[in-house]
C-alpha cells in the first residue's frame, strides 16, 4: 500500500512571488498550498523525464516576469 502521508515544510517566499502564485492558484481553482505542490510535482516529473529543468547556477534566483500582473484584492 502506498504511503500517502504528507510532510509539512516551512517555506519563505517573497511577497511578489507569493502574490503571483496566489493569483495563479486562483486562476487554476487551487489553494496556494495546492498550487505549490502541483508546481513542484510537475518540476520533479519533468526532471525525471529529461533531466533538464535545473539551471546551471542553482544559487542564483530566477528572473520572474510577474510585474505586469497586479495582485487581486
Amino acid at each position: 500500500m502506498a504511503d500517502n502521508k504528507k510532510k509539512q515544510v516551512p517555506l519563505r517566499l517573497s511577497e511578489k512571488l507569493y502574490n503571483a502564485i496566489a493569483a495563479w492558484a486562483e486562476d487554476d481553482f487551487r489553494s496556494v498550498n495546492g498550487q505549490i505542490e502541483y508546481l513542484l510535482t510537475e518540476c520533479v516529473r519533468q526532471r525525471k523525464k529529461n533531466g533538464k529543468y535545473v539551471p546551471e547556477h542553482l544559487d542564483e534566483p530566477p528572473e520572474l516576469d510577474i510585474g505586469s500582473r497586479l495582485p487581486r484584492e
